[in-house]
């Protein structure tokens, strides 16, 4: 069985919300395909304060359920599913399969992809294994579990601070570990964490293992300069470095960059006529819930142009 549609959304980040919202305004046929909730990333954020309109912040699952009951208000249908892969139908004019792990197969006159990024991981001895216990990308989710404890943050961007900054909440000291004798987080975060009493900071160092034998116990550290090695005493680990874009589905038929990145260009056009990218997939200069918003509206834009081009 098959069902079309003429534009199929790809993830239900803000991006993809945004341009389920835009679509479903537009009155096109529009499905959005999400594997698990609505919200992406934001789901997992404690306070966003930099999305326009909410002047003292707003809880991120908060502002998840705002954006899905926005687009629901419009009539938005949205599927539970994974999707597996995208293939070309006889030519992009001709439209595109997206075949999901169970189901039908969908079809659809034009694409979305609005996958969005997944957290990286450093790959050293002990992170594998004591992930769950102790070891944790998502220090919203679990901050909460080590009150009193000694927590370490490895990574210096802005979302390693603004974590380490929400541990504080609940732990006893926070040890941020970050490989360059400077952070990049923007200057107000680090304002914030230096003014903190109960954050710490390992600076020229990177983790090279997390010891313990059911739960974390402590984390190495070396020195990059003097290639000193030390440990941590902590009973959990955030780490925060980074991420990797969730673009699988589409690299056989899109240009990336080395990373994975799907390349777009203003108007969220990929290199294949019909498919359109946005959000965190995308590469681009700056990673916010702001930008996925605006990208995603730009998506649905382009594709509605190109939809009423064919039909």
């Amino acid at each position: 069985m098959r069902t079309a549609y003429e534009i199929v959304i790809i993830g239900g980040g803000p991006a993809g919300m945004t341009a389920a919202l835009y679509a479903c305004r537009a009155r096109t046929k529009v499905l959005l395909v999400e594997k698990a909730l609505c919200g992406g990333q934001v789901l997992v954020a404690d306070t966003i304060e930099n999305f326009p309109g909410f002047p003292e912040g707003i809880k991120g699952p908060d502002l998840a359920e705002w954006m899905f009951k926005q687009a629901s208000h419009f009539g938005l249908e949205v599927k539970t599913a994974e999707v597996s892969g995208v293939e070309l139908k006889s030519g992009a004019k001709d439209g595109f399969k997206v075949r999901l792990q169970e189901g039908p197969v969908l079809e659809a006159l034009s694409l979305i992809i609005a996958t969005g990024a997944g957290w990286n991981k450093l790959n050293i001895p002990g992170e594998q294994k004591l992930t769950g216990r102790g070891v944790s990308y998502c220090a919203t989710c679990d901050g909460p579990l080590f009150k009193g404890k000694d927590v370490a943050v490895i990574g210096g961007g802005d979302t390693a601070l603004e974590d380490a900054i929400f541990l504080t909440k609940f732990a006893r000291k926070v040890t941020v570990v970050h490989r360059r004798d400077k952070l990049r987080a923007t200057k107000i975060l680090q304002e914030r964490a230096f003014a903190n009493k109960r954050i710490e900071f390992v600076l020229d160092s990177v983790a090279v293992e997390i010891k313990g034998t059911d739960r974390v116990e402590t984390v190495v550290v070396k020195d990059v300069k003097t290639e000193k090695v030390s440990e941590v005493r902590a009973d959990a680990v955030f780490m925060l470095v980074g991420t990797t874009p969730n673009s699988q589905i589409v690299k056989s038929l899109v240009k990336t960059d080395e990373k994975g990145c799907i390349l777009a260009d203003d108007d969220m056009k990929t290199s294949v006529e019909g498919i359109f990218a946005c959000g965190d997939v995308r590469k681009k200069l700056l990673r916010q819930v702001v930008t996925a918003t605006g990208d995603g509206a730009t998506a649905a834009f382009s594709a509605e142009h190109y939809v009423e081009g064919l039909i």
